[in-house]
């Protein structure tokens, strides 16, 4: 038996070094983890070792495995001489190439060259799938259905495999905790809590439709009901007067004051009218924040000061990417945490990890609903957790 030690950043990668290198035949002998640590320990890099070998005779090809492609003798001499260049390594292979419409190839031989092309792809595809066991694929699906993040979804099955393979055997029960495991480590550096009660200002931040006026009062009448504080409103949402008209019922139901602002010399005569509050809400305008203006307006009129605290509301209906564009424009403010909305209104919810992780942000709330203001939750690590597996597991019971 032949057999050869492979180094990967990944089972996958180690999975692929090997079928190239020796066959579909070869069997995983041996894989453990290495962990380099470098700077006095404080970095640590994580490889995988995995020894494979095969045991097989080597058969040469005939024409017996050949595809059977009919043989033209017409083709002129510059078509029979094909000249041989070096490919590059992100072009494909030349006969994976379909032929342009205007070839001199003969129709049929076209239409064989496209069936190869099309036999090659849909091979690739299959290898992707057997990158894991068919033991592993169903949660693996799983976590691509929750929209977590491919990076995420990669260093998982990596810990799952090695399991695998070390016992021979895996459940649902072990791969969600091994899973759980792997995301709280993640997630253990993160601040997941609500409002701190530190700072005076709570500047409330997000583009139009994410429900920032609703998430503003459910926040503000948990202040007064749980913590006994006094609290006032500021909105520069001037707008939509239906949003102002909103934040007053909210208001009213709390016997709390509003101030609505359209300049700086508003914003600051608003600051000094509830200086005596405890905590000041800022509802701010819902526009489109993947224009850089509209934060910069915001700058320019709400005071980010070190009495602040400010939140950044984003919809777990929205597609990731927009939400990351957003995000990216407020990477020059201070932003403490994110507060999801409209989780009720998603059946995935990997986005959530995927932005807080990315942008090593914490969470304060997530929103499940319009009821003020029941439906807001105070999350930890572990109810996120929880709520990550909570439909798979009830399916998975029952």
């Amino acid at each position: 038996m032949k057999m050869k030690k492979y180094n990967a950043t990944s089972i996958a990668e180690a999975m692929k070094q090997i079928r190239a290198d020796l066959g579909e035949d070869a069997i995983i002998l041996n894989s453990k983890v290495v962990v380099k640590k470098k700077f006095f320990g404080l970095v640590k890099n994580k490889s995988y070792e995995v020894v494979a070998g095969y045991d097989r005779i080597e058969k040469k090809p005939t024409i017996s495995n050949l595809p059977d492609i009919p043989a033209y003798t017409s083709l002129n001499n510059e078509q029979q001489h094909i000249p041989s260049q070096p490919m590059k390594q992100s072009e494909e292979p030349a006969f994976a190439q379909a032929p342009q419409a205007d070839s001199s190839l003969p129709s049929n031989l076209v239409k064989e060259i496209a069936d190869l092309k099309s036999i090659m792809q849909s091979m690739q595809r299959m290898s992707t799938q057997s990158q894991y066991p068919d033991e592993l694929l169903p949660f693996v699906d799983f976590l691509k259905q929750q929209e977590l993040g491919e990076e995420l979804i990669t260093a998982i099955s990596d810990e799952l495999f090695m399991h695998y393979h070390k016992n021979h055997e895996i459940s649902w029960e072990n791969m969600q905790n091994i899973a759980k495991d792997f995301l709280r480590k993640e997630l253990y550096a993160l601040p997941i809590s609500g409002l701190s009660y530190e700072k005076k200002y709570i500047n409330v931040l997000g583009p139009t439709g994410v429900g920032k006026t609703t998430t503003i009062a459910k926040m503000a009448a948990r202040s007064v009901l749980e913590k006994k504080k006094k609290v006032g409103f500021i909105t520069t949402d001037t707008y939509r007067i239906a949003a102002i008209e909103q934040l007053k019922t909210y208001a009213a139901l709390l016997q709390a004051p509003v101030e609505v602002v359209y300049n700086a010399e508003d914003y600051a005569t608003a600051i000094n009218k509830l200086a005596h509050l405890d905590l000041i809400f800022i509802d701010t305008a819902g526009r489109n924040y993947r224009e850089a203006k509209y934060v910069n307006d915001l700058k320019t009129l709400i005071n980010f000061s070190e009495q602040a605290e400010s939140y950044l509301v984003l919809a777990l209906t929205a597609k990731q990417k927009d939400l990351e564009s957003i995000i990216e424009q407020f990477k020059d403010l201070t932003i403490e945490k994110f507060i999801f909305t409209k989780l009720d209104e998603t059946n995935s919810i990997g986005t959530m990890f995927n932005l807080m992780i990315k942008y090593n942000k914490g969470l304060a709330y997530y929103t499940d609903g319009q009821e003020v203001p029941e439906d807001i939750e105070q999350p930890n690590s572990d109810s996120l957790l929880e709520l990550f597996f909570k439909e798979n597991l009830d399916e998975r019971s029952s």
